[in-house]
């Protein structure tokens, strides 16, 4: 089974085979001892040969569904088995698709319905997580339209589908008060959130602008579920709203409203204790750092308190959890470009960028790991360049205090280091070296055998 699968190729260029073939796929599918290699050979079938599949489209629908009502497949298998339908039923016409869409998850929204009036338990939620994952996953492959590479402006566009309305967005809006009524029940579940998030981020990430009817009314309840128990998967599918939408008017104000309610709720939440969501606060990060990217108006807008988002992610740089550090320095390096452009950046940066640089100096100097040197670096590197005349004046400064930023530090080596960072305003790779040094000194491991080869 899986010679066949890895022949899919070799298929799509000599389809007159598939007739031969198919049969012998479907029949194993039905087989739990073959279960994964009949379900990963009929998913790259599916993917590879989806144009000479049309007429085999019904009986794939078919067996798929009567497998998956039986059961016989784990978890995962089914979800790469609603993966394939999703690669086979792109290449059909929008009919025939909203046609076996509706034969394919008519069980499954009927259970769900169900579900939806129970009381919470678990056996419940794992029959709402798992129906939700196969949505999910049918929707990332379930795709009518071809992306078209524009490597100049470094983004994704899709050619328009002439046939009408986008199916998975039909579905969408058809299944959108029953998710809702879901989620009202479950809010507090983050798996299940996470699984709601899940369907409208690979809907997102496969249909980019198609998306765009249902950019309303999920801003509307994201900002709902956020308002009520804030969670970090509802922060990256804000991220990726953000990504998509934010740069076009007609989406800006749902954008601008969703951004500006998860920062009001995540800055609350930063007066309450961040400490016990590192995870929220990483998502966090990494949405302001994309609206940044995308978006920098959305920093202009009176209602964002520019310096509570600043001073909280000074504080997210003093994180022990690796991951939310990266995602604070990636933070820092797309706002200190934007000193010159976007007023209330700037003014924040001149009253408080001092203490961005004490933290920073603080990780370097052997309060953060060794392997987030680089991160750091990289805030330096942005200082200097957008920043010049202020850091020249705070980094020396901040290194003049004895024992700052480490005891085993001295001042001629501290002076060395702010004037080698001053000079190198173009390299980046020598900014890197030069923290990496630095940090050793502190630490007191420069020149051990134990950094040989950092």
């Amino acid at each position: 089974m899986f010679t066949i699968g890895a022949l899919s190729e070799w298929l799509a260029d000599h389809p007159v085979m598939i007739n031969s073939v198919l049969p012998l796929v479907l029949h194993a599918l039905g087989n739990p001892e073959l279960s994964v290699s009949s379900v990963s050979t009929l998913k790259k079938i599916c993917r590879e040969c989806k144009y000479d599949l049309p007429p085999y489209a019904a009986n794939i629908v078919a067996v798929s569904q009567d497998v998956l009502m039986k059961q016989i497949h784990k978890t995962s298998q089914c979800m790469w088995l609603m993966q394939a339908l999703g690669f086979l039923l792109s290449a059909l016409q929008v009919e025939e698709i909203l046609k076996n869409l509706h034969l394919l998850i008519s069980p499954y929204i009927q259970q769900l319905e169900k579900l939806a009036e129970e009381i919470p338990n678990p056996s419940n939620k794992l029959a709402i997580v798992h129906i939700l994952g196969l949505l999910s996953n049918l929707f990332t492959t379930l795709d009518v339209s071809h992306h078209e590479d524009d490597h100049e402006g470094s983004e994704l566009r899709k050619l328009p589908v002439p046939q009408g309305p986008n199916p998975v967005v039909v579905v969408l809006q058809q299944v959108f008060q029953l998710i809702q009524k879901v989620l009202s029940k479950w809010l507090n579940d983050a798996q299940v959130v996470e699984a709601v998030c899940a369907i409208f981020e690979k809907s997102v990430k496969t249909l980019l602008d198609d998306f765009a009817p249902m950019v309303p009314q999920l801003c509307e309840m994201l900002g709902r579920m956020y308002s009520t128990i804030p969670q970090a998967s509802a922060l990256d599918l804000t991220r990726q709203l953000v990504h998509i939408f934010a740069h076009e008017p007609a989406h800006f104000p749902p954008i601008e409203a969703l951004f500006l309610l998860v920062t009001s709720v995540t800055l609350t939440l930063f007066q309450q204790g961040p400490r016990d969501h590192p995870d929220i606060v990483d998502s966090f990060m990494q949405l302001l750092a994309q609206a940044l990217k995308r978006k920098p108006d959305l920093f202009l807008c009176e209602r964002l308190d520019v310096k509570a988002v600043f001073q909280c992610a000074v504080l997210a740089l003093k994180f022990p959890e690796a991951p939310t550090v990266k995602a604070s320095c990636g933070f820092f390096t797309e706002l200190l470009p934007r000193c010159g452009e976007v007023e209330p950046v700037g003014k924040v940066v001149q009253e408080d960028g001092r203490v961005l640089l004490i933290a920073v100096l603080e990780a370097i100097g052997g309060q953060a790991s060794r392997s987030l040197m680089d991160c750091f670096a990289d805030i330096l590197f942005a200082l200097n360049k957008h920043c010049f005349s202020l850091l020249s004046m705070w980094i020396k400064e901040a290194l003049q205090p004895p024992g700052f930023p480490s005891a085993r530090l001295s001042p001629e080596q501290k002076d060395t280091f702010s004037h080698q960072i001053l000079r190198e305003r173009v390299n980046k790779r020598r900014v890197k070296e030069m923290v990496k040094e630095f940090t050793l000194l502190c630490r007191g491991l420069h020149g051990t055998d134990y950094t040989a080869d950092y």
